[in-house]
């Protein structure tokens, strides 16, 4: 793994999302661009028809894809568990405890992850690293809700929440149309298209716009829980996991690299829902968001050789 091979990685792979993400930050700066709007945007249309285009062009081995889902499942677990013995090994106290479990068991495999995977394996990758991304957050909406909320969310309006991820609706909609040959009118298709094509840079603009209300401040000894664990640990937990699940090619492709992504930006998001400490959540989203380039190329290296 020579220095030119390195920084060939990083130029043709990561440099684009820094780019476009950056476009996104001055953007935000300068111009105050609402990111919950955007991001509503990216979520309940982009992202959706993305893993819906993703699904019914590559078709998916449904093998190989619930390998995928039993990977992601049995990851975020062990990041959280991990997370729960070291915080607890410290005596952090339960804000800050919550915190690093959060940031370490979700990370950001939509608007950073997807790009990632695109632009360094392809759209073959790509589609099993939409199955980790939205296992990863429907768990996000469900198991993370729960731990936010201590115990104190109201389970039917958890359930009512579930109804209205459009991604699970995108997923069982190319599933139907895969299974039982349905051919999409011409019009929906183009429609389809052009969206799908468009999501990966509105994600990184929208990954930058996130990052422009970000400081970096909070519990130092929980702070370095979060992001060792996120950048250092999950690759080689993934990569584990890869072996034990036989996942190989594509798949381990999109799953390890999505499994070793830095914090998901959303976790903020539980942070102000149900009064979490938010400055130790966002610092961690912030600092494992700067430093994984430095993980990632080697990883995207490791795996593309």
């Amino acid at each position: 793994m020579t220095l030119s091979v390195l920084l060939n990685t990083f130029a043709n792979n990561i440099l684009p999302i820094l780019l476009l993400g950056g476009a996104g930050f001055t953007l935000g700066k300068l111009l105050h661009v609402d990111a919950r709007s955007l991001g509503r945007v990216v979520f309940y249309v982009f992202s959706p028809v993305l893993i819906f285009d993703l699904l019914v062009k590559n078709q998916l081995k449904w093998s190989e894809a619930a390998s995928v889902i039993g990977f992601t499942v049995t990851i975020v677990l062990l990041m959280g568990l991990l997370a729960f013995l070291f915080g607890s090994f410290l005596k952090l106290e339960r804000p800050a405890l919550i915190a690093i479990v959060i940031t370490s068991m979700f990370a950001n495999t939509g608007n950073y992850g997807l790009p990632l995977v695109a632009f360094a394996f392809g759209e073959n990758a790509l589609s099993y690293a939409g199955v980790y991304f939205i296992t990863t957050t429907f768990m996000f909406y469900t198991l993370g809700v729960v731990i936010a909320s201590l115990g104190h969310m109201n389970l039917k309006d958890a359930v009512l929440g579930l109804l209205k991820l459009p991604t699970l609706y995108a997923v069982l909609l190319a599933v139907l149309v895969v299974e039982f040959g349905i051919a999409i009118p011409a019009p929906l298709r183009r429609a389809v298209d052009l969206a799908a094509g468009g999501t990966i840079p509105l994600m990184l603009v929208l990954l930058g716009v996130q990052m422009k209300d970000v400081v970096l401040n909070g519990n130092r000894r929980a702070l370095s829980i979060s992001v060792g664990l996120r950048l250092f640990a999950a690759p080689l937990i993934g990569l584990g996991l890869a072996a034990l699940y036989g996942i190989q090619g594509f798949a381990r492709q999109g799953a390890v690299t999505q499994a070793s992504m830095p914090s998901m930006v959303s976790a903020t998001v539980l942070a102000a829902e149900y009064h979490l400490d938010s400055k130790l959540i966002a610092a961690a989203v912030f600092v494992s968001t700067l430093l994984s380039p430095l993980t990632l190329t080697l990883l995207l290296v490791f795996l593309g050789s």
